[in-house]
C-alpha cells in the first residue's frame, strides 16, 4: 500500500492537555484522533448528511489502534486515512498517524456498519454510495 492510496489527509494541532505523566500523547488520544479523521471520511462521503436527512448512517463497530512511536506537545498529528474494504453492509477505514517530522506514531483500523436507526437493522450500502466510498 502507497502513500498516494490514502486520499484523505487531518491535520490536528497537539494539546498540552492531551499529555500523559511520560510527557508524550496519552494512548486515549490516539482514538480521537482516529475518530476527527472517521468523522471528515464520513462527512466527505455523503455519510454525514445521510443519516441527518433519513437516519441511516454509519455505526462503529470496532476500532484498533497499534502505537509505533510517541506523539509530543508542542507539535502537530497528521492522520491519513483510506478506505480499507466495503462489504455489504460494512466497510473499513485503515489510518496512519504521522508527527511533524513524517515518522509513523501509529496505525489503526475502524470497521464501521451502515445502520438504519429507524428499523434498528443494518442496511445495505447502495451501488451509488458503495462508488463514493471507493474515491477513498
Amino acid at each position: 500500500m502507497q502513500e498516494s492510496d490514502f486520499k484523505l489527509a487531518l491535520k490536528l494541532r497537539i494539546d498540552w492537555s492531551e499529555m500523559d505523566t511520560y510527557q508524550h500523547v496519552n494512548n486515549v488520544n490516539f482514538m480521537k484522533y482516529m475518530q476527527s479523521a472517521r468523522v471528515q471520511f464520513w462527512e466527505v462521503s455523503g455519510l454525514a448528511k445521510m443519516y441527518e436527512n433519513t437516519k441511516k448512517g454509519p455505526m462503529l463497530v470496532s476500532t484498533k489502534c497499534d502505537f509505533k512511536n510517541p506523539l509530543f506537545f508542542p507539535g502537530n498529528v497528521v492522520v491519513k486515512t483510506k478506505v480499507e474494504f466495503i462489504k455489504n453492509t460494512s466497510f473499513g477505514l485503515y489510518h496512519k498517524l504521522y508527527n511533524d517530522e513524517g515518522v509513523l506514531c501509529a496505525e489503526g483500523h475502524d470497521v464501521a456498519v451502515c445502520f438504519d436507526f429507524n428499523q434498528n437493522q443494518t442496511f445495505l450500502i447502495t451501488k451509488d454510495l458503495r462508488e463514493t466510498m471507493e474515491q477513498y
